[in-house]
């Protein structure tokens, strides 16, 4: 699920030692964010 795999990211995140480590992990969520969202209008769009 969505949510495991960003509170799973914001962990790492948040014991990442360095700015580049935060940046990739940043980029991940964003991906995880993008998917989301599309999740989101594609369950609208069934409606």
């Amino acid at each position: 699920m969505v949510d495991d795999e960003v509170r799973q990211l914001y962990e790492r995140y948040q014991s990442a030692e360095s700015d580049e480590e935060r940046h990739e992990i940043a980029l991940e969520m964003g991906k995880l964010d993008g998917r989301r969202h599309a999740d989101i209008y594609t369950a609208l769009e069934d409606e």
